[in-house]
């Protein structure tokens, strides 16, 4: 894994299972096993994401920081920005949002998914905890809890850790996700933002090392 793979700087990484959606290649047999299961039991497995590439983040990123998207609080509701300082911003963005660098979704090994079949008709997906707590989601979330784990994925983000908010969509794999993991460093973000206009980017390096250990290695193991 290069340093530009492990940074969503490329995607030689990377397969097509749909059209649209790319996964790692080491994890597309894991995916499609997952996804035949899924469909046994009458879920149509469906990725809304996978794969996001570095100026995808960071375009997500810069816009949070800058108001021209909102932020949302522990409630899903946008926090009002205007008295928070820059890192209070940063932990209130990291809670949902990754740095860019830092997303798992840059491996191609981690991927937000949903059942198709159960959404309703002239419904958008929000991917937000009430769909798959006690929305429509509810089903399809505890077949894939039950099963996840028989095909090599895991949960990152199962309980808050007062790192990354709890995401009961985001599956990741477990064995590709914890080899990649251990190769990625602070550092190694510092040398990817080097001429990048990254917002709040020098309170950003100033806490850098608390920032990784709280919302990039904090996760599940289980």
């Amino acid at each position: 894994m290069t340093y530009q793979e492990l940074t969503g700087l490329s995607s030689q990484h990377l397969s097509f299972v749909t059209p649209y959606r790319q996964l790692h290649h080491d994890c597309v047999s894991s995916f499609k096993s997952l996804e035949k299961a899924a469909q046994d039991a009458g879920f149509a497995l469906t990725i809304a994401s996978s794969f996001r590439d570095f100026e995808r983040q960071l375009m997500i990123w810069n816009n949070k920081f800058n108001g021209i998207r909102p932020i949302s609080g522990n409630d899903g509701l946008p926090l009002d920005t205007s008295h928070m300082s820059d890192i209070e911003k940063v932990h209130a963005i990291m809670r949902w949002s990754a740095l860019p660098g830092s997303s798992r979704h840059h491996w191609g090994t981690d991927l937000d998914v949903y059942a198709e079949n159960t959404l309703p008709e002239g419904v958008n997906l929000q991917l937000e905890p009430w769909e798959y707590n006690t929305g429509h989601q509810t089903q399809f979330s505890e077949w894939l809890q039950e099963n996840a784990s028989r095909h090599g994925f895991f949960f990152p983000y199962n309980a808050d850790r007062k790192g990354v908010a709890v995401e009961p969509w985001h599956i990741g794999h477990k064995e590709k996700g914890a080899e990649l993991m251990a190769m990625l460093t602070p550092d190694i973000l510092l040398q990817a933002w080097k001429g990048v206009d990254l917002a709040g980017k020098d309170t950003i390096i100033k806490h850098i090392d608390t920032l990784f250990v709280r919302y990039v290695t904090n996760i599940s193991k289980d």
